[in-house]
């Protein structure tokens, strides 16, 4: 077995990227052993027990750019991680690691440094974390979910950043038939457009009680709603549910709500983008503001400036904004269309499969040929 270490979390944009690639590797060449670090604190203490893939989970903490007192706790638990990371290391050496991002990335992917493992990364967002610059010249291989990433990474070795898009469960072939998608969610199968709203796994405050106030006031004709509200606030907007309005805590599995989609309102997380896209959904983002470095909102403003979303700042969040917005999409099927275009420019369905073929590649595994291989070499 070649073990391959994956090297990421805290968040689901940090840990799902790593499983995708992972999932491709195994398809690929089954001797290959996916193995995951990540952190006690990351949302990969609840996703990764529920996988298949063999995993370690360490103390660690973030660095705290507002707390920098809290700093001391980074540190010390910094101490005993390398030591764990150090054991299982010497129980079997990776032939690579792969970082996907997040403060659960950086002290693994500064042990296979030090340690001369090779390391490979991918980025997600147009503006690389601070893990992903900080390895970027050490990397053999950066995978770059925007082309734009590029400009922010210093790479030492020609010809390392790859536009990939981001690594993603592609979208089933055949699609699924826009009338039976809808019919599965009891709605006409046929007529007017279907809106998915998603803040994300946990849901947006902030977006759903905008929805609510416009399904109060009044939505557009022949306008139907796919509402995922986050488990939190369930119970608090479950009352909107009506003749056009389907409203659930969770999508499971969220294909079931991309089928029947025309549009969506949705943050601008990178996984969440490169999924849309990747059905050719065109969106209206509302970047989360608290996001790590205001990320999201660069991932929104590079994706509006490419014609392949609407940028809406949570700060003009209002009803009367929504509205405008939805109805000029509605009301305007060329701009749409257009939207649309250039959604499906972006997608990169086959990402995770290509990374993996690459990353198979590196270690001295002869990859297949990539069929249909969408990325582009980004020049340094």
């Amino acid at each position: 077995m070649t073990r391959i270490v994956f090297a990421g979390g805290g968040t689901g944009g940090h840990l799902y990227p790593g499983i995708a690639i992972a999932r491709a590797l195994r398809r690929l060449d089954p001797s290959v052993e996916p193995f995951f670090v990540g952190a006690l604190r990351g949302i990969e203490r609840d996703v990764l027990p529920k996988t298949e893939f063999p995993h370690l989970l360490l103390d660690l903490h973030p660095l705290y750019r507002q707390a920098i007192w809290k700093n001391w706790l980074t540190t010390t638990r910094a101490f005993g991680a390398w030591r764990r990371i150090g054991a299982m290391v010497q129980a079997e050496r990776p032939a690579v690691v792969v970082g996907t991002g997040g403060y659960a990335a950086g002290l693994m992917l500064a042990y296979a440094v030090v340690h001369r493992i090779p390391i490979v990364q991918q980025a997600g967002d147009s503006l690389p974390g601070l893990t992903a610059r900080a390895f970027s010249r050490w990397s053999r291989e950066i995978y770059l979910n925007f082309p734009e990433a590029a400009r922010a990474l210093d790479s030492h070795h020609q010809g390392s950043l790859v536009d990939t898009g981001a690594p993603i469960e592609p979208p089933p072939s055949p699609r699924p038939e826009r009338a039976a998608a809808r019919a599965a969610w009891s709605l006409p199968d046929r007529g007017g457009r279907v809106l998915l709203i998603y803040g994300g796994s946990q849901g947006s405050l902030a977006i759903n009680r905008v929805v609510a106030q416009w399904i109060e006031r009044g939505l557009p004709e022949n306008l139907y709603l796919i509402w995922a509200t986050g488990r939190a606030t369930y119970e608090q907007f479950r009352h909107c549910e009506g003749p056009r309005v389907r409203v659930r805590d969770y999508l499971a599995p969220i294909a079931d709500a991309y089928a029947p989609a025309d549009l969506a309102l949705a943050r601008a997380g990178a996984m969440t983008t490169a999924e849309l896209f990747a059905w050719g959904i065109p969106a209206v983002l509302v970047p989360l503001p608290t996001a790590a470095a205001d990320h999201q909102t660069t991932n929104a403003v590079t994706l509006e400036r490419a014609g392949a979303a609407v940028c809406v700042p949570q700060a003009q969040l209002t009803v009367e904004r929504l509205d405008a917005t939805i109805r000029g999409l509605i009301d305007n099927p060329l701009e749409l269309q257009r939207l649309a275009q250039g959604a499906i420019q972006r997608a990169r369905p086959h990402a995770a499969e290509e990374i993996a073929r690459r990353i198979l590649a590196i270690i001295g595994q002869p990859p297949r040929p990539i069929a249909q291989s969408p990325s582009e070499r980004v020049a340094n």
